[in-house]
Parts: C-alpha cells; sequence; structure tokens
C-alpha cells in the first residue's frame, strides 16, 4: 500500500493512470497523450506496474499498457475505512469544531481588557453515588487527577488544598504525552474560598498565559444536593479580571469544563468506590478541610 501510494504521489503517473483507465494504450501513444517523452513516460510505466497498478505485454513491435484495477479498488477501500473512522470522530458538531467556531467569535469580542468580565456558566449534572463520595472527588487531587481535565488531556501536576485560603496548582498535558517531550498544554493557579463538606465548595482559579499572566481569574462555586439516586452537582461560574490574551481560553470554558464534569460522572458510575491510589501518572497532592495532607507520586500513566 505505501508503495502504491508513493507511486501515485506523481501527477505524471496519475496522468498515465488516467489515460490507461480509458482503454490499454502503447507507450509511444501515452507518452504524445501525456506530452512527454517516451523514455520518461517508460520509466513511470514500469514504475507503476512494479507496484501492481499497470500490466503490459509486447505486441509485434510494440508494448501495450493496461491498468490493473484491483489494486486502486483496495486503497480506495483502505482510505474509505480511514474516511469512516474520521466520521465517527468529527462533523460540524464536534467538540473540535465547536471551539474552533467560539475561538473565532472570542477573538473578535476581545477588544480591550476586561471585555468578558461578568460573563457566566451554569452546569448541572446527577450523579450516581452520595454526597460524601462526590465531595471526595472534588476535592481529594488523586482523584480530581481522574476527571479534571477535557478530553484528549491529562493532569501533570494537582495541588488542592480543601480548606479555605488553601492553594490549588493544575497543569494538563496531552493525553498521549507520557513523556513530556510536548509543551505544557495548560496551567492555572488559584485558592480555595469556602469548604462546607459534602455540600459546598468554591474557588477562584486562574489560566496562566505563556507569560505568565493571569489570562482571567474564574469564579467557581460547586453546590452538592443529596438525592435518592445519588447527588445532584450544580455548579455556578464566573469570569473576572479578563484580558484580551484570553480569548482563546475563555472559548473553550463551556466545552471543556463540561468534558471534564462528564468524565465525573462517568468515573463515578463506572468506578465509584475510588481508593486514594492515584492512576493518573500525576504529581498530587491534597489537604482536606480537618488540615491533614497526602501526597501521591506515580510513574504510571493512563
Amino acid at each position: 500500500m505505501d508503495a502504491l501510494l508513493a507511486a501515485l504521489a506523481d501527477p505524471a503517473r496519475r496522468r498515465l493512470v488516467s489515460l490507461l483507465a480509458e482503454r490499454p494504450r502503447p507507450v509511444g501513444v501515452l507518452a504524445q497523450l501525456a506530452d512527454a517523452r517516451q523514455p520518461q513516460t517508460t520509466k513511470h510505466l514500469q514504475t507503476l506496474e512494479r507496484v501492481g497498478v499497470v500490466t503490459s505485454r509486447r505486441t509485434g513491435q510494440r508494448r501495450i499498457y493496461a491498468l490493473r484495477p484491483g489494486p486502486l479498488r483496495e486503497l480506495a477501500a483502505a482510505l474509505s475505512r480511514l474516511a469512516d473512522a474520521a466520521d465517527q470522530v468529527s462533523g460540524t458538531d464536534t467538540p473540535y469544531d465547536r471551539y474552533g467556531l467560539s475561538v473565532h467569535t472570542e477573538r473578535l469580542a476581545a477588544q480591550e481588557p476586561g471585555w468578558a468580565d461578568g460573563r457566566s456558566f451554569t452546569f448541572h449534572r446527577s450523579l450516581a453515588e452520595r454526597p460524601e463520595l462526590v465531595w471526595r472527588h472534588l476535592t481529594e487531587a488523586a482523584l480530581l487527577a481522574r476527571w479534571w481535565t477535557p478530553e484528549d488531556l491529562r493532569v501533570s501536576e494537582l495541588v488542592f488544598e480543601a480548606r479555605p485560603g488553601g492553594r490549588i496548582v493544575q497543569e494538563y498535558r496531552d493525553a498521549e504525552d507520557d513523556g513530556g517531550s510536548d509543551p505544557v498544554a495548560g496551567r492555572a493557579e488559584g485558592v480555595v474560598v469556602d469548604v462546607s463538606p459534602g455540600e459546598r465548595l468554591a474557588y477562584r482559579l486562574s489560566p496562566l498565559l505563556p507569560d505568565g499572566r493571569l489570562a482571567f481569574t474564574a469564579h467557581v462555586d460547586m453546590g452538592l444536593r443529596p438525592t435518592g439516586t445519588g447527588t445532584d452537582l450544580d455548579v455556578h461560574w464566573r469570569m473576572t479580571d479578563s484580558t484580551v490574551e484570553s480569548a482563546d481560553f475563555v472559548a473553550g470554558i463551556e466545552i471543556g469544563f463540561g468534558q471534564s464534569l462528564d468524565k465525573l460522572a462517568a468515573t463515578l458510575a463506572t468506578d465509584p468506590h475510588d481508593s486514594d491510589t492515584d492512576t493518573n501518572g500525576t504529581d498530587t497532592k491534597s489537604t482536606d478541610s480537618a488540615g491533614g495532607a497526602a501526597r501521591t507520586d506515580t510513574g504510571s500513566a493512563t
């Protein structure tokens, strides 16, 4: 397949293939129709014959070339499978495409500092576990690391001190970047504002621009309510201190945080009795509301 693709990468060879698709032809005629010299045409035909897409036979003083459609059908089928696979994850309504549209809109709006101040979002998820376990997933770094990123990303460093005034650090990389060869995808720093275990968690978190300045400040307020089947989680998200350079960050808030909450719901539904063991290849540190601290360092990655 690779040899066939390499052979067809040459426009002159593709022209010969098109001519042979009409009917078998001798070398001289092919050279005339392709407006090429016969020796060059012969070399191209020999290359196509080696990869199996054309065949030839001598008739008297002439060598006649003909197209073999089988290899082209196999190539077309392979390309069609690739396209079908891409269709499963692409389209005009995928997160990638929606993010692209949002980036364009936000860049046009970001004309001066404070342009997005007051922007707010609300999120709601009905979760399958009791508030006490949901609370652990919101405040314990080892469990936070399992869900607190959008798709295609993983937490690479996480500090969450679950007490008023506690420090927050969130750094993440591409999910497939196990060795740290790609630049950090993002980093945010913040502080915990209010803690009511099992009921309410509020914090401020600011993504950092490449030069280390704050892109904006997110004020996040999470409320938990027990239900007959688990927990209702309501999140209110508000922005201040927005900079002109924050447009790309702002464009991904609703999509990215929504994906993170979906991961939280899926984590609780499939593995509700999580332990404190970190399985995300993450340097994590958490402090509970009573002041006890725990740190987990692992070399594995999901």
